[in-house]
């Protein structure tokens, strides 16, 4: 008999097709949000369940007591309660490597969207503001050889790293945990302390998990730490950063600009401050955002959740359960 499981959002055809030929799929099929009663109802007799960032705390797992494994199409997991699962001993997966070369592509077109002015020379033209005359107005910065400072190295901050060697000529410096000297090796990048790199790069670019220890990583005495002419690039986790204090510094010009693919509150309320500044280009959390890359995330975690089904430990297990 196939083990059942279920899917708390859309999937392609072919996801499903692989699903089916290993166990009894139930699904809900829609981007809108499935109601509590009836999430619940489909998780009691599941021993599978892939989502996309739905929250699996206590109450949730209290109504799926078959549950084995919890697949999580995304290469963050904060959604999910690690104590919780941990204590039933249920194995949970995340999708990374899958959307790498994607992010960074989106972090580049962040950086050279903000240095260039590209939405705000975009509007300017659509309102018939463009004007013969000092065309100095219209300026923005260059990307090319100027300093990266990458804050979290991991597999998408060496992508970023890559192009911004390759590409682009930049110097590349970098904060993480621990050092990577291949990185080094391979694109010249320099490990600094958090303090160094703010104070010494012209771009910074935060890409690290949100976990108690990065929670509002970067707030007032960072922004205070950066170049006045640089420019913040935010698409790890909203939550990284102290939202109140990037908005005093883009507002008081202690910074020129930030790039922002995440926020503290998503979606953002039309309200938010950060909305009405021109020295500022936001996106909807689009990171991973291409119909390859999510496609490609959707396959990893229904083959993450088959093999632990089977009794195989799945490749992406998320690092806090690993034995």
């Amino acid at each position: 008999m196939k083990p059942a499981v279920f899917v708390a959002r859309p999937i392609p055809a072919a996801v499903e097709a692989f699903l089916r030929e290993h166990c009894e799929v139930r699904k809900w099929d829609s981007y809108e949000p499935i109601g509590r009663d009836r999430y619940f109802a489909e998780l009691a007799a599941v021993e599978g369940l892939i989502t996309s960032g739905g929250l699996v705390n206590r109450e949730l797992l209290s109504h799926a007591p078959k549950l084995k494994i919890v697949s999580n199409i995304s290469v963050g997991y904060n959604n999910l309660d690690i104590e919780a699962l941990r204590e039933r001993g249920i194995v949970a997966t995340h999708t990374p490597g899958a959307l790498d070369e994607t992010v960074a592509d989106l972090v580049f077109s962040l950086i050279l969207a903000t240095a260039r002015r590209v939405p705000e020379m975009d509007k300017l033209v659509r309102a018939g503001e463009w004007r013969k005359g000092d065309d100095r107005v219209l300026f923005g910065v260059d990307v090319h050889h100027k300093k990266l400072g990458i804050i979290g190295m991991g597999r998408i901050g060496e992508a970023i790293a890559r192009r911004a060697k390759l590409g682009f000529r930049m110097d590349v410096a970098y904060h993480n945990r621990s050092r990577k000297p291949e990185v080094e090796a391979a694109y010249g990048a320099e490990y600094r302390t958090l303090p160094e790199l703010l104070a010494e790069s012209d771009f910074i670019v935060l890409m690290t998990p949100l976990t108690k220890d990065t929670e509002r990583l970067i707030g007032r005495e960072q922004f205070a730490a950066m170049k006045r002419s640089a420019i913040f690039i935010n698409a790890s986790r909203g939550q990284t950063v102290d939202e109140q204090a990037m908005i005093a510094a883009l507002q008081d010009g202690t910074i020129r600009g930030a790039g922002l693919d995440v926020f503290e509150q998503e979606p953002v309320s039309p309200d938010n401050p950060l909305l009405q500044l021109p020295n500022v280009v936001v996106l909807p959390h689009l990171g991973s955002a291409t119909t390859e890359t999510r496609d490609a995330m959707a396959m990893l975690a229904a083959r993450n959740l088959i093999d632990g089904l089977e009794g195989r430990t799945p490749p992406n297990v998320i690092p806090e359960l690993r034995a």
